[in-house]
């Protein structure tokens, strides 16, 4: 690559929209320069080239910068948070991802294994090398949980998503490059790269300046060649982001955090976080488990695959490879004396059947399922064939939550809605304090910095459990769990929004009218 392209909307924020589209120029204005002086070069489509930095013009740099590039160039003051960022757009450009071999080593190794141990980012490197190295590190530096690379009738697109909103990153022209990349992904992960028509999955491991980050990825065939998707999982980014992981840095607010605390002490039975993929279920369960381990439980946990390392707490990883599933993994811990339980995710009905089991038993199991509210709970177990009444009689609660996108401190400024959009979501004028991000360096251009949580906390008694086991109408259910003081994930997430806290646009994004 000679160019680090940037996310269009962070970078256009800055720059004349009649001049582009803009890139970042490291061939003309290479990285060593840019961090040397702290400028960094733009440039546009219909306009000359700019010298972004976060200071007063340097007319000296100007003036060597015009020499070397023999055409006129601009300075423009920019944020300093905006400058760093766009300093890191093309830093893995000339520096690979180090302790490579060594991290693959450890995670068993791969058949190529010469190819990897010559492999680095100088200009010899291999273009596809460097433009997967890029890529990750890039994910990496902006926080990405995942990586999208789709193929398309030119090549392919490279996708990331950011607080739960995907954003494009790059374009890559060309069919063989596009291959090559999946290729290249297929290898690192010991997929059968020969493989093209069935869906693949597999895991690899990388060492990025001195942490170990884990990578899943699925390979999906799509009309125009494979698709892959990569999860990444950074324990180290969930300890700097969130220091001692417990509830109240996860932002839910006090009643489902005092009756999670209060559920997290029971002696036994089940309590289950369910909601999508990658709105933070399992973090929650590794905040509670935090705050619950005095050193004199037995606590074990069987994850797929271990995310977050909890001190004193014994932690299983899922090896589907060597025959360790969750259902078999959570038949030894049980002879193992635990206390407390964490199953990563309940999948399938043996692994069900065996954790309802274990909480009819003494034992005080945390897991996740994937549902879209707390009552779809139940009938998810019901689908998968157990029994209703041993069931209700296992399970303490169900939380179900989702992560809402937050304004951005620099950027969020007071406004009003329109009537309409209050009448919209049941408030009248007068009704809250709203606020709105316009967009900055700091959030990306977005409007949108950091993620909270919002949770319905379904907590069954005796009458909930004996209409559960009745097999009474979805309805009544809920008007029963509400007239209990069940607040739903539409109203605590509108509390937030009359807050100022995030917008109605975010608040329709993530929920569904109750």
């Amino acid at each position: 690559m000679t160019d680090a392209a940037l996310d269009s909307t962070a970078l256009s924020s800055w720059l004349p929209a009649e001049s582009g589209p803009w890139h970042l120029d490291f061939e003309r204005w290479p990285q060593a320069q840019a961090l040397r002086w702290r400028a960094v070069l733009a440039a546009g489509a219909k306009s000359g080239p700019m010298l972004l930095a976060d200071r007063e013009p340097d007319l000296m740099l100007l003036q060597s910068v015009e020499s070397r590039l023999l055409c006129p160039v601009r300075w423009l003051r920019v944020d300093a948070a905006a400058l760093e960022h766009w300093l890191g757009a093309g830093e893995a450009d000339f520096r690979a991802l180090s302790g490579l071999e060594e991290s693959l080593a450890q995670n068993g190794g791969i058949n190529n294994v010469d190819d990897l141990s010559a492999r680095s980012l100088s200009e010899q490197a291999n273009p596809v090398m460097r433009l997967l190295d890029a890529t990750l590190y890039d994910a990496l530096q902006d926080g990405a949980s995942d990586i999208h690379i789709e193929c398309t009738a030119r090549g392919a697109v490279i996708r990331f998503r950011v607080d739960g909103v995907m954003s494009m990153v790059r374009s890559v022209d060309g069919i063989p490059v596009a291959e090559q990349l999946v290729s290249r992904l297929k290898v690192m992960a010991e997929l059968d790269i020969g493989e093209r028509r069935l869906p693949q999955d597999g895991r690899f491991k990388l060492r990025v300046q001195g942490r170990e980050v884990d990578f899943r990825l699925s390979i999906m065939p799509s009309v125009f060649g494979e698709d892959a998707v990569v999860r990444v999982l950074d324990r180290a980014n969930i300890e700097q982001e969130h220091g001692q992981l417990t509830l109240d840095a996860l932002g839910f607010d006090a009643s489902e955090r005092a009756a999670v605390r209060a559920l997290a002490r029971q002696p036994h039975g089940m309590l289950l976080v369910t909601g999508p993929t990658g709105s933070g279920k399992t973090t929650t369960l590794y905040a509670t488990l935090s705050e619950i381990h005095t050193g004199q439980d037995k606590i074990i946990t069987i994850e797929d695959p271990v995310e977050y390392q909890l001190p004193g707490v014994v932690q299983i990883p899922v090896n589907e490879k060597k025959g360790l599933t969750f259902s078999r993994g959570l038949r030894s811990i049980l002879r193992h004396d635990p206390d407390r339980v964490m199953v990563g995710e309940i999948r399938d009905p043996e692994t069900a059947q065996i954790a309802v089991q274990a909480a009819l038993t003494g034992h005080l199991v945390f897991s996740t399922v994937h549902a879209n509210n707390a009552f779809d709970v139940i009938g998810r177990f019901m689908h998968m064939g157990l029994d209703l009444y041993n069931v209700v009689s296992a399970l303490n609660a169900v939380l179900a939550q989702r992560l809402l996108r937050l304004n951005c401190s620099h950027c969020a400024k007071p406004f009003l809605p329109e009537p309409e959009v209050l009448a919209a979501h049941g408030l009248k004028p007068g009704e809250g304090l709203f606020k709105k991000g316009d967009g900055c360096g700091h959030c990306r251009g977005t409007g949108y910095k950091g993620r909270r949580a919002v949770a319905e906390l379904l907590k069954l008694d005796d009458g909930l459990r004996d209409l559960i086991a009745a097999r009474a109408p979805m309805s009544q259910i809920k008007e029963a769990a509400r007239s209990r003081g069940m607040r739903s994930l539409r109203s605590v997430a509108l509390a937030a929004v009359c807050r100022g806290e995030t917008t109605f646009e975010e608040l329709d994004r993530v929920t569904l009218d109750d």
